[in-house]
């Protein structure tokens, strides 16, 4: 009997480490779990072309950087912010598939989706100086004045030598209840990492020295006051004006880009996250 009662109690404790484990895996969308959510107020909209596939944004200099996909449509553009009017245009050969941007010493890095290969041009000319590879596939990028940040559709994200492109850390990136995945277009705002969670309208404020999501920015409902249309996509796209504290942000094939003040939600509310509807 009491070897029958200890067979009984060891496979319940496993079930219950299975179903446990699990759990920290996979994102409780219901319960941000004590870590700050914002929403936000428009504070300007700006035109955007409704066929672009964003997939990169940037900001500097009173011009928006631009990265879109789709292969045989990808581009990298340099636009006027408040009419989109093209400055500056570079088409990608047909077998490459435009992701994400970043500016970094008056060179844009422009990363390709399942090519392995990056792109680096002169800001100023568009010209492209060189090339360079990584293992993975490549998603967002941004840098933190000293390193390139990428993300591959994981919770990874990788810091990179701008100059060699040699892989120096990676961190995973988490919440209180697991790991976050699916991390796309990036940007790094005042010490934080800004990531796009692929197919939701949830942006993740991340600690680049841990991993850990110190907020969530939630834009649920931002585009519902426009005619959307079939061809509109899904969220993607950060842009941060440092010089003058500006946020914006847009989606593949979205007929706006919105500068964005973010508003601390005073209770906390549901999260959706992939898959739920």
């Amino acid at each position: 009997m009491i070897l029958l009662f200890r067979k009984f109690f060891l496979r319940c404790l496993i079930v219950v480490v299975f179903f446990w484990l699990n759990s920290k895996n996979t994102i409780d969308a219901k319960i941000p779990g004590g870590i700050p959510v914002y929403t936000y107020k428009i504070v300007n909209s700006y035109p955007h072309d409704s066929m672009a596939f964003t997939q990169g944004l940037a900001f500097e200099d009173n011009v928006l950087y631009e990265s879109t996909g789709i292969y045989g449509q990808s581009k990298l553009l340099g636009k006027q912010l408040e009419t989109g009017d093209i400055l500056q245009k570079v088409d990608l050969s047909p077998e490459l598939f435009g992701e994400g941007i970043t500016l970094y010493r008056n060179k844009i890095f422009q990363l390709t989706w399942k090519s392995h290969i990056g792109l680096v041009y002169d800001k100023e000319s568009f010209e492209l100086l060189r090339k360079f590879y990584y293992p993975t596939e490549g998603w967002g990028i941004t840098h933190d004045g000293n390193r390139l940040i990428t993300s591959d559709g994981s919770s990874t994200l990788r810091f990179l030598n701008p100059e060699t492109f040699e892989e120096l850390t990676t961190v995973d990136v988490y919440d209180t209840n697991g790991m976050v995945k699916n991390l796309n277009e990036l940007e790094y705002v005042q010490g934080e990492i800004y990531a796009n969670v692929w197919q939701t309208d949830l942006i993740a404020r991340i600690a680049p020295q841990t991993g850990q999501v110190v907020g969530w920015i939630d834009l649920e409902g931002l585009l519902a006051s426009e005619k959307t249309g079939k061809l509109c996509d899904v969220l993607n796209g950060i842009a941060y004006d440092e010089k003058n504290d500006r946020l914006f942000v847009t989606g593949k094939r979205w007929p706006k880009l919105f500068e964005i003040d973010l508003l601390l939600v005073e209770n906390e509310r549901p999260l959706r996250m992939p898959g739920e509807r």
